[in-house]
């Protein structure tokens, strides 16, 4: 039997609704749409089949299926909502509130039981920010952050505390998903100059660090961002500072690093300086994507050694998107970009589509991994909000655009369970549609008045870099080459490049000796200007030059250079023209 068509919720001033799924597009007729214009939060539970939500009076959950109503909370103020795991529990927040005499306000985090509707705990929660507790998959394990450390029940019993991770300061913290055992990662920021670092347990081992499973420290680091990758064998650390004191940025400054639970850790080398813009993992667990530095920003492919794998080029781009199955990758720009997006089929590195979403400020992959919802939403952008329904191959299938005098706020796919919708051949062709293409007229730039009849000549701020295949070339052989044998080709081809430029050498002098007037500059023998001072920086500056030949020669042959040793290349220029200077004035 073919899956059903997911649905698409959509909330906004013209009330609580939902849409069918391609290929329809039509409202749903089993959910009655909620014409209330004051819903402030909706949830899907994991599997899609549960669906609650606030109208400004009550919460309600449904039955996804047959919209039939299950549970109904006396709730007006509750603003975030979440199903956990396995629909056992709905946890509701709502704003803190003190009483008027400054007393301590009441419990504002509730969990309540799903089947029976009873209340199992209520929690004061004052900050919004990490407001919902975390379940392990299996409901097993629930955690919260209380007073700077983590707080763990078993089994939804919120009554009994069952273990504690207590650190000097934890400040943030993420649950391994999927089986068991469950594993943890805590951050600690760094005060009077220590560092700060994130720490990976296995439940329940937390016996100080020698219990840990792996520890990275670093400096730089005001808030972090940590990302299990799904088989929970690995985290991304995104480290970041609110201003970088360099001023180089108007974004403060980022480092991505890596742990892996079996203890190793690294910092991933990005190739150009800038934000970091986005970092997320690939479903299959091996591969993650990041999206930095300054516009036109790079995007690469790392393995789990933190080695690139593909690079995308440079771009108008400022986040990743895998599909649900992984094949899929899209890089886009959204926010102050124009939506621009790129999909690539990521087995084979190949561009399939560069549809326009102009305006987006969201995007989801549909759960079948065919599908994608752009929306524009207040109250990031007032104007012009409605979602578009695309195929991956750059179709735009539905377009739905809410009345001038009216906002929509929020979008959301029905989720489903791995493994509900089969992975697909990538299609490389546009599927048909019945809409116009999507792609807006390109703007023209300016031209003065004194210009307009004269031919245009184009000119570029940056050059784009093209997409390259970064995986080492080793004859017919697809493994990738160990760490040594990876070291020794590239000595190897080091060497085959300083014999070819030592037989052009070679070459270059016989044919000097044979026509010495027509000797370029460079080989004319040394000659003294009988200052020491100035043949003293004249013998630096080509000692400088040859260094540089040699870093280029070690790019060329697939060595990852430093960041000083980039900068000492970029200088190539200057020293020449200094050199030319130099040689000038004897």
């Amino acid at each position: 039997m073919a899956p059903p068509a997911p649905l698409l919720a959509v909330r906004g001033s013209e009330g609580l609704y939902m849409v069918n799924g391609p290929p329809s597009f039509t409202e749903s007729i089993a959910f009655q749409r909620d014409c209330g214009k004051n819903c402030k939060a909706v949830a899907f539970s994991k599997d899609g089949s549960l669906f609650a939500w606030c109208n400004g009076e009550k919460v309600n959950i449904v039955n996804v299926t047959n919209a039939e109503l299950l549970r109904s909370f006396d709730l007006p103020k509750a603003v975030c909502l979440e199903f956990s795991p396995k629909n056992n529990v709905l946890a509701t927040w709502q704003a803190y509130t003190t009483a008027k005499d400054g007393s301590a306000g009441v419990p504002n985090l509730q969990l309540h039981d799903v089947k029976t509707g009873k209340c199992l705990k209520s929690f004061i929660q004052k900050k919004m920010q990490n407001w919902c507790p975390c379940w392990a998959d299996d409901e097993s394990i629930c955690a919260r952050n209380v007073n700077n450390e983590v707080h763990f029940f078993e089994n939804n019993n919120f009554n009994t505390i069952a273990n504690k991770l207590h650190l000097q300061k934890v400040n943030d913290f993420v649950l391994s998903p999927g089986a068991q055992p469950t594993k943890v990662a805590v951050y600690v920021p760094g005060s009077k100059g220590a560092p700060s670092f994130v720490r990976l347990y296995q439940y329940p081992s937390f016996g100080g660090p020698q219990s840990a499973l792996a520890n990275k420290s670093f400096f730089k680091a005001d808030k972090v961002t940590m990302l299990w990758n799904k088989k929970a064998t690995a985290v991304l650390v995104i480290a970041s500072t609110e201003v970088d004191k360099t001023g180089a940025s108007y974004y403060g400054e980022q480092t991505l690093h890596y742990i892996a639970t079996n203890g190793e850790s690294a910092v991933v080398q990005l190739p150009k300086n800038g934000p970091i813009y986005d970092v997320v993992w690939s479903p299959n667990s091996v591969e993650f994507c990041a999206v930095y530095g300054f516009m036109p920003a790079k995007a690469t492919v790392f393995n789990l050694k933190c080695d690139p794998v593909f690079d995308f080029g440079t771009g108008p781009r400022n986040a990743a998107y895998y599909s649900p199955h992984g094949h899929i990758l899209v890089l886009a720009g959204f926010g102050n970009l124009r939506g621009q997006m790129e999909v690539w089929d990521v087995k084979n590195y190949k561009l399939i589509s560069k549809p326009v979403a102009s305006d987006s400020t969201y995007f989801a992959w549909c759960p079948d991994g065919e599908h994608i919802v752009t929306a524009t939403c207040a109250p990031r952008l007032r104007v012009s909000n409605g979602y578009k329904i695309w195929h991956y191959t750059g179709s735009l299938l539905h377009s739905y655009e809410v009345p001038s005098n009216e906002e929509m706020w929020q979008v959301s796919w029905q989720p489903f369970l791995d493994g509900v919708f089969p992975a697909k051949a990538v299609k490389y062709q546009a599927v048909p549609s019945e809409l116009p293409s999507a792609e807006p007229k390109p703007a023209q730039a300016y031209r003065p008045p004194a210009l307009r009849n004269k031919p245009v000549t184009s000119s570029k701020l940056h050059e784009d870099e093209p997409p390259q295949n970064m995986k080492p070339q080793s004859g017919s052989s697809d493994k990738p080459l160990s760490k040594t044998a990876l070291k020794n080709q590239r000595k190897h081809e080091a060497k085959k490049a300083a014999k070819q430029e030592a037989k052009a050498d070679a070459n270059q002098e016989s044919t000097q000796s044979s026509a010495p007037q027509n000797a370029p500059r460079s080989a004319v023998p040394v000659v003294t200007s009988g200052d020491p001072e100035v043949d003293k920086k004249i013998k630096n500056l080509r000692k400088k030059l040859k260094a540089i030949e040699q870093l280029k020669e070690q790019a060329a042959a697939g060595k990852q250079l430093e960041k000083n040793q980039l900068e000492k290349i970029q200088k190539e220029t200057a020293l020449l023209q200094e050199l030319e200077d130099l040689e000038l004035g004897l």
